[in-house]
């Protein structure tokens, strides 16, 4: 019986590995049918009399970006500072400082202002979303729309997949200039560069293909942080702890995304 055990163990952590596969499958292709379920009915929604709601997109797009502002711009300072301050550092050693402003131009703008964007989008608003259609499956909400004749996707999926599109590389850009910024007056002080001096050297540095990485990976963690969100909140299971756990779910899944996209990228653009 002793031999038993031992097998018993390993056959349940291959069900339990099975059955977790299964799962993620599941919900990746949940995730690929709401995306282009959404497109479908923000392309041809109008001619079948039922658009997506440009007041929803709207509403979503204050409550992802504009409330936003602060703690992006905060952050995204905090450590674009802190890279400056350990970049200088670091090229001292090697009598080399005054190569900081290209450190900071490919750093925060390919890097740095998309990863802080998208990770703290992920936990305002990928939660948010998460919790709001859990509820409303708990309270049978979904199924109330479904019975109105209102299809859940174009009306609970859509907006917010739109208003993540549009605000989290907007947000990306702002976070940039913010962190350019302050830290080019940490600069200023610290090497005594002048402003004009630190502007100039950027946009020498700076080329178009640097831009558009970081909107690239921008607009890939909007989507990634959108559809975590709704997949998790459809599928809470077991009341108000559901709907908890389904938030924590939704917020370490879409930074993990955002993580091993971000590495992805990277590896592919330096190939």
């Amino acid at each position: 019986m002793n031999d038993d055990k031992p097998t018993n163990a390993v056959s349940r952590h291959l069900d339990n590995l099975g059955r977790n596969t299964v799962r993620g499958i599941e919900e990746v292709g949940n995730g690929g049918v709401m995306m282009f379920e959404s497109l479908y009915w923000l392309i041809f929604g109008p001619k079948q009399g039922q658009p997506v709601r440009l007041n929803a997109v709207v509403e979503q797009m204050m409550g992802i970006g504009i409330t936003a502002i602060p703690i992006i711009a905060m952050l995204a300072g905090a450590i674009s500072v802190t890279l400056a301050i350990q970049s200088i550092f670091i090229l001292r050693i090697f009598g080399a400082e005054s190569y900081v402003t290209a450190g900071l131009a490919l750093g925060v703008v390919r890097e740095f202002a998309p990863l802080i964007t998208g990770i703290l989008v992920a936990g305002r608003s990928g939660s948010a979303l998460a919790a709001r259609i859990g509820t409303m499956k708990i309270n049978q909400e979904i199924d109330a729309l479904k019975v109105m004749g209102i299809n859940p996707v174009r009306y609970l999926v859509a907006p917010p997949l739109i208003a993540m599109l549009i605000m989290v590389p907007c947000l990306t850009i702002m976070a940039a200039a913010v962190g350019l910024f302050l830290a080019g007056l940490y600069i200023n002080i610290d090497l005594g560069v002048s402003l004009t001096a630190y502007w100039d050297q950027i946009i020498n540095y700076m080329e178009m293909d640097h831009i558009s990485q970081g909107l690239i990976k921008s607009a890939l963690y909007s989507i990634e942080i959108a559809i975590i969100g709704v997949v998790n909140g459809a599928g809470v299971q077991g009341g108000a702890e559901g709907v908890g756990r389904a938030t924590t779910r939704s917020v370490v899944q879409a930074i993990s995304a955002i993580i091993v996209t971000a590495m992805v990228v990277v590896i592919i653009s330096t190939v």
